[in-house]
């Protein structure tokens, strides 16, 4: 099976059924006959740009989830430090929230990097991490 293939597996399996683990997705993969192991379901879920929801992984290009509603849901707090925003979510959710920040191409957002809880988020200068991190608190 190619990787196309088990692309398609993915995206059926997390249309029909709420899966929240990688290794839940390996065994639903394995009962059709698939093989994957860990690091290439991580690999999957990354080129996908799958997002862990509270109902399981989830198509960010099908669902209507984006970054703005995301960070209502998981955002923790939103801090500037200098050129960085450091952006706390609820355990397990920065990942989700750096990859739809990154997907939409927010202006002024140079890049990020993601934890389980926290993110980094660069941006050109101390004066738009302030405004955009105020953006972001002003969300609730």
């Amino acid at each position: 099976m190619n990787k196309s293939e088990r692309h398609q597996q993915i995206l059926r399996l997390i249309d029909a059924a709420e899966v929240h683990t990688q290794e839940q997705l390996a065994q639903l993969l394995k009962r059709r006959g698939i093989d994957a192991t860990q690091v290439t379901l991580s690999r999957d879920i990354r080129e996908l740009g799958l997002v862990k929801t509270p109902r399981g992984y989830a198509d960010l290009g099908k669902r209507s989830a984006n970054f703005l509603s995301l960070a209502r849901e998981f955002m923790v707090s939103a801090v500037a430090a200098q050129n960085l925003v450091v952006l706390r979510t609820s355990p397990g959710h920065a990942m989700s929230l750096a990859i739809a920040l990154d997907t939409e191409q927010y202006p002024n957002v140079v890049g990020t990097i993601a934890g389980d809880d926290t993110i980094f988020i660069a941006m050109p200068d101390r004066r738009r991490a302030l405004a955009f991190a105020a953006e972001l608190r002003n969300l609730s």
